[in-house]
């Protein structure tokens, strides 16, 4: 069994955060909902199937699987929910941590996101200054959610 404890905060400014390389995802849903979330990701050259449980606390199972790339193209393409979510992913190291910046496109343009994966729920950790506030249980921030109701249409 996979688990996957996770925060998820706002960025407060873009141009504080420090440079990397950005990859870009490509990203769409077979189910969104939130007993059971099945996600197809394209990123880079590789893909993956994803299946998500419903979620306690910042806590929640998860399983993921690589798929052939031209399985995850017609998948986003043909049965996965519209809009797919593209977005930029940068990861940065700050104080042992890595977290992963994720800078929206398309209907989630202006949208952008930080996440940290812990160890356990109670793992201390520092903020970097350009990590602004906690959205962690704020459905409205879920990727998957982001679908139905996109950031633009705030």
């Amino acid at each position: 069994m996979g688990t996957e404890i996770e925060r998820k905060f706002l960025i407060t400014s873009l141009s504080e955060v420090p440079d990397g390389e950005a990859v870009l995802y490509h990203q769409g849903y077979l189910s969104d909902q939130k007993e059971r979330v099945v996600r197809v990701r394209i990123l880079g050259s590789r893909a993956y199937l994803t299946v998500k449980g419903i979620s306690v606390g910042a806590t929640r199972l998860e399983y993921e699987y690589e798929i052939p790339i031209t399985d995850a193209a017609e998948l986003l393409e043909n049965l996965c929910l519209k809009p797919t979510i593209l977005k930029h992913r940068r990861k940065v190291v700050f104080e042992g941590f890595t977290w992963e910046v994720d800078i929206f496109h398309g209907e989630n343009e202006g949208l952008i996101l930080a996440e940290i994966e812990l160890k356990h729920e109670a793992e201390k950790f520092i903020k970097p200054r350009w990590v602004g506030q906690e959205v962690t249980g704020a459905p409205r921030y879920y990727n998957s959610n982001l679908i139905r109701h996109p950031f633009k249409s705030w």
